[in-house]
């Protein structure tokens, strides 16, 4: 419980309504048992005891029927106010919430369960029992039937969750004096009316007119609609300058037509395999985006700007793909991204009221994907805070074909928020101003706390999971149901009849001139028809271009500048003696014979690169000090706990530098990276895994975001992976950064993957990147980074290489191939076993005339040019050997083959390296040290054995 509003000298007067009868529950369980409350309540309980009502000072003698009278009248008030506390927790046991409702509810709140007649109600103050809205109320009863009126009818709450009294308080206020109720004119309302016409008569447009073609209906959860467009009209008004919104495929077609204003026949056009180019604008720019091979229609995403804003919104509907909750984090990324000025040095500055993130999930998927848990618990983290989400989930009580009882252990599918102290207000979607009223306090709340808020829109599903699907089979008596059930635009229109704000002649005109308006939009492309496929799906030039030629050195001044800014502490700053001397050593790291390692390559490239005025964030599990402690770019102060980073006090930087340490998660985390770096693609964006396989719990969003997502969306990126790889004898968990699912995924020049040998190629690669992060060519790149390489000094670079040099796809090894004519052998590799290798052949090169050792730095794109130039070196060459450290049917083997099978040479290609495995490494030290013996000495030795492919 967060106490910091309990003020021990003030007593008992302090609380009342619901915190009273909170501290009157824990008085009781400290009665019982002290330990059972926390110390700061049971200091209170024992200065001040029990509640003792307030009274005018009494007579000095008092009859025992008085006391008696006294101490009745004090009990009854106890039990009331139990009543009124359990209507506040329980309503919503108890409310009307859901639209198509199979099951009755029993009456919770019988009085005589407390032991009350209506009488002894009627007797208690009303502030005692709803202190926030009794004014008008004349006795305890009255206040009674309040709360009940406010918590058990189209709307529901549950607060308790929440830890922090103010916040509570301030939530229960809200409801209880109806404080948070829009105001609703009748304008309002019957242009509400006229929403929810357009709404369902376009779903019902669509199923007249392409019929059994997949549209995920959003009849039955219809009010959504208004519901967003309240929250951007408030958004707005507040200055909002970026609305982020991430759903699922469940309405989605709907929304993009309604609120994000797509044209009706761009939408028809899609079904009719009509495109209409001449409404789709160029990569980049604010309307609909999309990729070469492209995607289904309910994948899609959109931007609009809102021009009648003050201050110039956009509305952005993320792209996403069938893994449904998998685009909440990237929607997070977004936001934080948008939020976030980058070009002072330090941490950037957040300004949270700049975008707004509204995440719609399913009513199956909120409790069932774990990515809801993951990011929910990214919400109020510091790297990672995006003041507040608004959550929506779309409850149609079913998930596909599963139903409710069967899909979660909870009994709301809103459950999980609860755990991390989200307030949930439940409201039913046949009653669009509840809904209204719903989402208008989730924004109040959220501009208040800048936190997340969750709304359980309870309706159903019209129809089947698709509109191929027959429910009836699987759920008949439910559907049975919904068949015979009015929908939210009927219901509504006749209350408006009712009041007299609509004619009845009117009500029913509204739906034949919407669909006359859609049928003459259809009419515009219906005779279109595609008369050519582009089956090739190219993509654009500049995507298939490569990255060579790109200026990445920095002059060796700069450099030495840079580092010794970087080693000056402020004056007070009391370093780790230990690591203040391990950092002081790079003072020589930049003479004229010293050496840079990978972990002084890698802060001399981000102090270059924000002194280029190019921002950096980088995130990770222990990214700070970096896993294998070799970063330290947040020092702590070892007196004080004070934290400081040298490149925030870099005097050359012109823009922030951002990192921070992430959560225990993966793929919430790159989630969040790849959507802050879509939103802000100037900034170099970098994701560290703690060990490089760890990143296999973000597969989904390598899959379906990173790797694919401008070849279906048109959606770029510039995403740095770091995933520690290589064969240490630390077993499977912590040995292959899983090179082989990334080569596998590599097409199109969709991303770069490297293993390097040396700092300075990590120096240029990292700086190459931030070179190109405007440019149409930037694409992600995935790098199996180094842990043992990290402090090996034939990994180290000359200060020159930096200063002078540039990335290398391909390094040979210099100490052979002095004769081209008596080279017998190339054997190509890359990585760690790369760097064994030439620690081998340096003991050994005076026998190795026949070989030639080659470093393939660049995996993909595969660097066939420098191949092929290697090969004309070497005209006898007999053997190509693919080197490497990893299972044959993992690592780069199968990825490689055919590159080294189609050098048009006369060649025997074999492969040298641990044999097929389930598992990616052995177990036991002394294995791995073995095999890794017998790998190495195979690649010097002349009489191969190993395994032809």
């Amino acid at each position: 419980m967060a106490n910091q509003s309990i003020r021990l000298s003030e007593g008992w007067s302090q609380f009342y309504g619901p915190n009273l009868g909170y501290m009157l529950e824990k008085y009781e369980d400290f009665q019982d048992d002290p330990a059972l409350v926390e110390e700061e309540l049971q200091s209170f309980f024992r200065k001040w005891g029990g509640y003792k009502e307030e009274t005018e000072p009494a007579a000095p003698v008092q009859s025992k029927d008085l006391k008696e009278t006294s101490t009745h009248t004090y009990f009854t008030a106890i039990r009331a106010m139990k009543l009124s506390e359990s209507i506040r927790r329980n309503g919503h046991l108890m409310a009307d919430i859901i639209p198509v409702n199979l099951k009755e509810k029993s009456n919770i709140f019988n009085y005589e369960d407390f032991g009350l007649t209506d009488e002894e109600i009627r007797q208690v103050p009303p502030e005692l029992l709803s202190p926030h809205h009794y004014s008008s109320l004349n006795n305890g009863l009255e206040a009674v039937e309040h709360l009940k009126e406010t918590y058990t009818k189209r709307l529901a709450f549950e607060f308790d969750q929440v830890q922090d009294i103010e916040e509570r308080r301030w939530l229960f206020q809200k409801v209880e004096s109806r404080d948070y109720l829009p105001e609703l004119t009748d304008t309002k309302k019957v242009q509400m009316l006229e929403r929810l016409n357009k709404v369902e008569g376009f779903e019902h447009f669509i199923h007249k007119t392409f019929k059994g073609q997949k549209r995920f209906s959003i009849e039955g959860l219809d009010t959504m609609v208004p519901m967003l467009d309240e929250v951007v009209r408030e958004s707005v008004e507040d200055g909002t300058e970026k609305l982020m919104v991430g759903m699922a495929h469940r309405g989605r077609l709907n929304v993009l037509a309604h609120v994000l204003g797509k044209p009706y026949e761009m939408i028809f056009s899609e079904f009719h395999d009509a495109p209409n180019k001449d409404l789709v604008p160029s990569e980049g720019s604010v309307g609909i985006n999309y990729g070469w091979t492209g995607d289904v229609k309910y994948h899609l995403g959109a931007d609009r700007e809102i021009k009648e804003s003050k201050s110039n919104a956009t509305i952005t509907l993320a792209n996403n793909p069938s893994h449904l909750e998998f685009v909440n984090p990237v929607v997070e990324g977004f936001a934080r991204a948008a939020q976030e000025d980058r070009k002072s040095p330090g941490f950037p500055k957040q300004k949270k009221n700049k975008a707004l993130p509204i995440l719609i999930h399913g009513d199956a998927a909120f409790p069932g994907q774990g990515i809801v848990a993951e990011t929910l618990n990214l919400s109020q983290l510091n790297g990672y805070s995006t003041g507040g989400t608004i959550h929506v989930i779309a409850n149609n009580m079913i998930g596909f074909t599963t139903v409710s009882d069967d899909s979660r252990s909870t009994e709301y599918a809103s459950d999980l928020a609860k755990g991390y102290e989200i307030p949930v207000i439940h409201v039913n979607a046949d009653d669009p101003e509840a809904c209204l009223a719903a989402i208008h306090l989730a924004y109040l709340y959220r501009k208040e706390f800048t936190k997340d808020i969750v709304i359980d829109l309870i309706g159903y599903r019209r129809y089947g999971h698709n509109e191929m699907d027959e429910p009836l089979a699987t759920q008949p008596s439910l559907y049975k149901r919904i068949k015979d059930h009015p929908t939210v635009f009927e219901i509504y229109g006749k209350k408006l009849v009712d009041e007299k704000l609509i004619e009845e002649n009117k009500f029913q005109e509204l739906r034949s001139e919407f669909i006359s308006k859609l049928e003459n939009q259809f009419d515009k492309i219906k005779q279109n028809k595609r008369e050519h496929i582009d089956e090739t799906m190219k993509p654009p030039a500049y995507v298939r271009s490569t990255l060579a030629g790109i200026d990445t050195k920095v002059p060796l001044k700069t450099l030495r500048q840079i580092n010794d800014d970087l080693l000056v502490f402020p004056e007070k700053f009391n370093v780790f003696p230990k690591l203040e001397k391990i950092l002081k050593r790079r003072v020589d790291s930049l003479k004229d014979d010293g050496k840079i390692d990978w972990g002084l390559a890698e802060t001399l490239a981000f102090g270059s690169i924000i002194s280029d005025g190019v921002p950096i964030r980088l995130t990770g599990q222990d990214s700070e000090r970096g896993t294998f402690s070799h970063r330290h770019l947040i020092l702590h102060d070892y007196e004080t706990d004070n934290i400081y980073s040298p490149l925030h006090t870099l005097p050359s930087a012109k823009a922030s530098f951002a990192v921070h340490n992430s959560p225990l998660s993966e793929a919430a985390c790159v989630g969040f990276e790849y959507g802050y770096n879509v939103e802000s693609p100037e900034t170099l964006t970098i994701w560290e895994a703690q060990y490089g396989d760890f990143s296999n719990g973000a597969q989904v969003i390598f899959d379906q975001f990173i790797s694919s997502g401008r070849a279906k969306w048109g959606q770029k990126s510039g995403i740095v992976l770091l995933l520690p790889h290589g064969y240490e004898g630390q077993g499977p968990e912590h040995s292959s950064g899983r090179m082989e699912r990334f080569l596998t995924l590599a097409a199109e020049n969709n991303w770069h993957v490297a293993n390097l040998t040396k700092a300075s190629q990590y120096f240029h690669l990292l700086r190459r990147q931030a070179k190109l992060l405007k440019e149409n060519e930037i694409r992600p790149l995935v790098l199996m980074s180094p842990k043992s390489l990290l402090r090996n000094e034939n990994v180290s670079s000359s200060p020159e290489d930096f200063s002078e040099g540039k990335f290398e796809p391909v390094i040979v090894n210099k100490d052979l191939g002095k004769n081209p004519q008596k080279v017998e052998r190339l054997v190509f590799c890359s990585g760690k076993v790369a760097v064994e290798l030439d620690e081998k052949i340096r003991e050994e090169k005076d026998k190795l005339d026949w070989l030639q050792a080659v470093k393939i730095e660049e995996l993909y794109p595969f660097p066939s040019k420098d191949i092929k130039e290697q090969l004309e070196k070497y005209p006898n060459v007999k053997e190509l050997v693919w080197l490497q450290e990893e299972p044959q049917n993992m690592g780069a083997w199968h990825y490689i083959l055919p590159y080294l099978q189609d050098t048009g040479q006369e060649c025997d290609v074999y492969f040298i390296g641990r044999k097929r495995r389930s598992s990616p490494a052995e177990g036991d030290p002394k294995v791995h040290k073995k095999e890794q013996k017998r790998i190495i000495t195979e690649a010097v030795t002349r009489n191969l054995e190993g395994s032809p492919e």
